[in-house]
């Protein structure tokens, strides 16, 4: 009868050497780390008071992005934005004032990412009353004039209300359309007044 107790030693001694000959080659070979700062999530610029204006293709006034603090990201091309104010210019309707505590834009900065304490804002015109809308967050498409949100919504406009989940809203046509759980009070321009 053999004892197998002697020879699993020598056989558990040459597997593990096998085991650490594999790990030495699989280390030697992996990429060293990048160790240029391109990985680094740093901003390359800060600027404060930033006034952004954006003309139409026949010189007028498109909007206006004004921001206390921006601070942009070379890694990937983003941008943050510090209580972010967005005005909507028209030639024959009131603007349309978007804000927020925060904002990021993506790459290229065609969408805006808003968050905190957002509000649409429309002033009073000879024709309409006052509007607000307001929500946690909403995502922006400057050059297009759109938006919408996932959040809930409450939207006022005189005495008349909305509520509800999501929203896609056209600032061109002044439209907003809510997703979901909507419901409301409206109040009609015809009713009697007592």
């Amino acid at each position: 009868m053999k004892h197998w107790g002697s020879a699993l030693f020598p056989l558990s001694i040459l597997a593990a050497l096998t085991l650490l000959t594999f790990w030495l080659r699989y280390a030697t070979e992996m990429a060293e780390p990048r160790r240029d700062g391109k990985t680094r999530h740093d901003p390359d610029f800060i600027v404060s008071d930033m006034v952004l204006r954006k003309l139409d293709q026949n010189g007028q006034l498109k909007y206006t992005l004004r921001s206390p603090e921006v601070r942009h990201y070379p890694d990937d091309d983003t941008t943050d934005l510090q209580k972010p104010h967005l005005v909507h210019e028209y030639a024959k309707k009131p603007p349309v004032t978007i804000s927020a505590e925060h904002g990021h834009t993506n790459k290229g900065g065609e969408q805006v990412d808003l968050v905190g304490n957002v509000r649409i804002y429309r002033p009073a015109s000879a024709k309409d009353e006052e509007l607000t809308a307001s929500m946690d967050e909403l995502t922006v498409f400057p050059d297009d004039e759109t938006a919408f949100t996932k959040s809930p919504v409450l939207i006022t406009k005189g005495k008349s209300w909305l509520k509800g989940v999501g929203m896609q809203a056209n600032q061109q046509t002044q439209t907003y359309i809510l997703q979901s759980q909507a419901v409301g009070l409206l109040e009609s321009k015809h009713a009697r007044k007592k």
